[in-house]
């Protein structure tokens, strides 16, 4: 299969853009990242670096939205998804004008894959491209085996991203509840918080399945609706 096949199967979610990224603790690192986006040929490779949850996949499809707001092409490939494919799948992602690539620490200590992310990288810096990279820690902090890779990561731009705090994780369920046309109150949402799991990928689960339980069963979202859908 090759890139140009794989990019056709990326759809971009419209609710990862700059203006939605929600919370405090991060909001300084996604501005960072919008405007070297916004500053073309500033950097050769911006690497955003964070435990899961904090928001990495959202800032790189917010890049290629921005990118394609600008009149760019742009692609967001997650290196889990490609991995059954092989490092030919990296093929061709150099014509585009911004390349994201999603979970790169997945391929450190496999030779292939490394040479093949260090030649997209030489590729993407002919072309003049910008190459948006996301990884779990600092590049020298992951057992990559090749060095020129390393050194080429660490020659760009590194954004660090935090944990949320809970007045973030409110935030972003509160700024959710809003897209979707839900009212939730301060208490409701508070009730929620305290009772979910800390990661927002489940926060955000949960609100999804309650929006869906509110609009089949035409009811507004009360502690006592959230508790029988939920079964706290």
């Amino acid at each position: 299969m090759s890139a140009s096949q794989l990019v056709l199967g990326v759809k971009l979610r419209d609710d990862a853009r700059f203006d939605n990224f929600h919370g405090d603790r991060n909001a300084d690192a996604a501005a960072r990242l919008k405007s070297a986006c916004e500053q073309a040929g500033a950097v050769p490779v911006i690497v955003i670096c964070g435990d899961a949850d904090t928001g990495k996949s959202h800032l790189l499809q917010a890049a290629c939205h921005l990118a394609e707001q600008k009149g760019q092409s742009a692609v967001c490939v997650s290196i889990e998804e490609l991995l059954p494919f092989g490092p030919e799948s990296l093929a061709g992602l150099e014509a585009q004008a911004v390349i994201c690539v999603d979970d790169l620490e997945l391929i450190a200590g496999q030779e292939d894959w490394e040479e093949a992310v260090f030649h997209l990288y030489n590729r993407v810096n002919d072309h003049g491209n910008l190459m948006i990279v996301s990884l779990s820690e600092l590049p020298g902090s992951l057992p990559f085996g090749l060095q020129d890779l390393v050194s080429r990561l660490r020659h760009g731009l590194t954004i660090q991203l935090g944990i949320n705090r809970d007045d973030d994780r409110l935030r972003i369920l509160m700024a959710r509840a809003e897209q979707r046309g839900l009212v939730l109150g301060d208490d409701v949402a508070a009730f929620i918080l305290k009772r979910a799991p800390r990661k927002l990928a489940d926060l955000l689960a949960i609100l999804d399945r309650l929006d869906e339980n509110s609009l089949r069963a035409q009811r507004r979202l009360t502690i006592p609706f959230v508790k029988s859908v939920l079964g706290w």
